[in-house]
């Protein structure tokens, strides 16, 4: 049988989990899990580049793990873990520093968003994050890794790195490949939907929390920003019609269609109609995952058992890679 590749992928517990990295990658996670071999993490180390409230950060983690199983992302089938539990991450990590210039790092675009949006905080760990993304991803010899376009350039650093130290050592790392998603890859903000939904945007009208209540996830839709035209059409490539075509792309996930088929479908009718079936749609759909979110938080066993099992398959995986890497640059081994 052919073995199967393997994929590595994760979210920051950094704040609430918005209908945006449900539709760009949660959601996307559970049709993968069939086809390949599946690592997903609570990037909580990630998280700390920003202040954080350390009980809020513990809290969040485990919420954000409850709403990974909640999504169908299936424990049985998919190793699920805690990034600070594999001391491998850090120690990787270092080693690759080691392996990255400056020059590199410079040129990373969220660096320049980040210290822009925490000009009191600009620490070293801001600027070395795509080095421990990397190590994230190398650590499982990751030959696929689900992204958005705007995260592809965390990709090409992580392969630049891998082929550097290739190049000087031999085959050690597996050279990832970014996986772009097709349909909702970049979920926009509702109230400026030339920018993608985060969970940092200072307007909350601008995105939904997979926790909003079920009035205000509606609310929100239907106070979405759309355009004069008053004409439903998908035409991705005409920024005036961004409002319109988020909504689609929305609307289109959530019913398992795709934009133009769902323009067609209300081709036509008013912006009021259409907002209202969007919202309804988003509702319903999440309607479920939240139920069964409320009963997964509630066993803090299950999801303790969990983490822990899922802790040492990451390991035992990890440290392969470690021990290889340590080898190769002459630390001594046992």
């Amino acid at each position: 049988m052919e073995e199967k590749k393997r994929i590595f992928s994760g979210v920051q517990p950094s704040g609430t989990i918005t209908l945006g990295n449900y539709i760009g990658a949660i959601k996307n996670w559970v049709d993968l899990q069939n086809d390949y071999e599946c690592i997903f993490a609570m990037m909580d180390m990630h998280t700390i580049t920003v202040r954080q409230t350390p009980a809020e950060l513990r809290k969040r983690t485990l919420e954000l793990m409850a709403l990974y199983i909640a999504c169908g992302i299936d424990p049985e089938k998919s190793t699920l873990f805690i990034q600070s539990h594999n001391s491998a991450h850090a120690e990787l990590a270092w080693v690759l520093n080691c392996y990255t210039y400056m020059g590199e790092l410079q040129r990373m675009t969220q660096f320049k968003d980040k210290s822009s949006r925490h000009a009191d905080n600009i620490n070293a760990g801001l600027f070395t994050y795509p080095v421990l993304m990397a190590s994230d991803i190398l650590l499982y010899q990751t030959e696929l890794v689900p992204v958005g376009k705007d995260q592809m350039q965390h990709i090409e650093i992580c392969r630049d790195v891998a082929q550097r130290f290739n190049a000087l050592y031999g085959d050690v790392f597996k050279i990832p490949e970014g996986l772009l998603v097709k349909s909702g890859a970049k979920i926009a903000s509702l109230q400026e939907p030339t920018k993608k939904m985060s969970k940092s945007d200072p307007n909350p009208k601008g995105y939904i929390s997979m926790m909003d209540d079920f009035n205000v996830m509606a609310k929100k839709i239907k106070s979405a920003v759309t355009d004069s035209e008053g004409v439903i059409e998908y035409r991705p490539d005409d920024e005036a019609k961004a409002g319109i075509n988020n909504l689609l792309s929305i609307m289109a996930v959530m019913t398992d269609s795709t934009p133009e088929a769902v323009a067609r479908e209300f081709s036509g009718q008013g912006y009021g109609t259409f907002k209202s079936a969007v919202a309804e749609a988003v509702v319903e759909g999440i309607k479920p995952i939240r139920a069964e979110y409320d009963r997964i938080i509630a066993d803090k066993a299950y999801l303790q058992d969990i983490y822990k099992r899922g802790a040492e398959s990451a390991a035992r995986i990890a440290n392969r890679t470690l021990k290889k890497v340590y080898k190769k640059v002459g630390f001594i081994v046992d």
